[in-house]
């Protein structure tokens, strides 16, 4: 354990996009690959941190690059502090405002730091927050597109078979009876007691999300994610009161703000942060308290393998979101048992890259 302050040498960053066992189909767009941005944060001390970014689209994650070899130069000689960092970061990119990729860049470094202080204290980043290594409920989000109702079905079956007890469902195909179709269709292949989570990923009006989105109460859909834009707090506060089904909502705020905003319009039953978009490990801590205060479930988006830490220590944890997309790239990929997550007992977030499969899925 380090008596000392901890400082920044160097912050590097690598373009990756690693091929998907399972191509995902939603109504924004179908996504085939993972294109990550590896960020590790070198101390003076020679103490590794580090974490990732997940960038949607192969050009964003090799310009992100570029931005953080500018923030190395910047940021050498900081202190490990994710405070004073963040603060740092948001100065540099005044102009421009935090928002987006940058936001992206931000917050994996925050995650890196954080990583970095937990391994300097020896214990896990769960434990560095005040939380402890437990296992967290899990639902297996790795497809189930926009799909035939009968590959719907195949699929979600496969799902389960590793021993989940709920998975994540795409809705918003052109026509609704479709949706429903593709619905029942897994509802019948599944025991009762998987939950079937289904996402619009914002596909619906406001008049289609009132009419359709009451018609799901009685299909065995454990909630109702983004039926309509993310931010259209108060007509998702009129959807969430005309629908009996809980509505979630969260991936897509970005920072503390819109977090509050939500929850005083009363436009959804369940949260979900994304480590990306929320401000990194700083961001969910904070976000959680308002949670908590709100007495509102928080899931996690994406990122299972430090979620599942930041889940382990958040006050109203719910669901972490599993998906394996990261797994060929770490030497430790993120435990599953029984349909549950739990996070690694090593000292940090347990993120650690295998050097062959990095130069193996690198982008030129």
């Amino acid at each position: 354990m380090t008596s000392h302050r901890l400082k920044i040498r160097s912050i590097d960053a690598v373009a990756v996009s690693v091929p998907m066992n399972r191509p995902l189909g939603t109504s924004a767009q179908s996504i085939r690959n993972a294109p990550l941005l590896l960020v590790t944060l070198l101390t003076e001390d020679g103490i590794r941190g580090r974490s990732y970014a997940f960038c949607y689209v192969e050009s964003v994650a090799r310009s992100l690059q570029v931005i953080v070899r500018d923030l190395n130069d910047f940021l050498a000689g900081h202190d490990v502090a994710p405070i004073d960092l963040s603060a740092s970061i948001a100065r540099y990119f005044k102009l421009t405002g935090l928002y987006g990729p940058l936001l992206m860049v931000a917050s994996a470094i925050d995650s890196a730091a954080w990583d970095v202080l937990s391994i300097a204290a020896g214990v896990p980043l769960a434990v560095q927050l005040g939380g402890s290594i437990r296992p967290v409920q899990a639902y297996n989000s790795n497809g189930l597109g926009l799909m035939p109702a009968g590959a719907a079905a195949d699929e979600a079956e496969q799902l389960v078979s590793a021993g989940f007890s709920a998975v994540k469902m795409r809705l918003g195909r052109p026509r609704f009876a479709d949706d429903l179709i593709a619905l029942r269709a897994v509802r019948k292949r599944l025991s009762d007691d998987i939950a079937i989570m289904v996402d619009f990923n914002q596909a619906l009006s406001f008049p289609a999300a009132m009419q359709y989105c009451p018609q799901l109460d009685d299909e065995g859909v454990y909630w109702i994610e983004e039926p309509i834009r993310h931010d259209d707090f108060e007509h998702l506060a009129m959807v969430a009161a005309a629908t009996k089904t809980p509505l979630q909502l969260g991936e897509n705020l970005v920072g503390l703000p819109p977090v509050f905003d939500s929850l005083k319009a009363n436009a959804t039953d369940y949260l979900m942060f994304d480590v990306d978009r929320i401000g990194g490990t700083s961001g969910w801590r904070s976000a959680a308290g308002i949670a908590a205060a709100a007495g509102r479930p928080v899931s996690s988006h994406l990122f299972p393998e430090i979620s599942a830490h930041l889940l382990a220590a958040t006050p109203t944890a719910h669901w972490l979101e599993y998906v394996d997309w990261a797994n060929p790239l770490l030497e430790e990929p993120l435990r599953i048992s029984d349909g549950k997550a739990t996070p690694s007992d090593h000292p940090g977030n347990g993120l650690s890259w295998d050097a062959d499969a990095v130069k193996q899925y690198r982008l030129p």
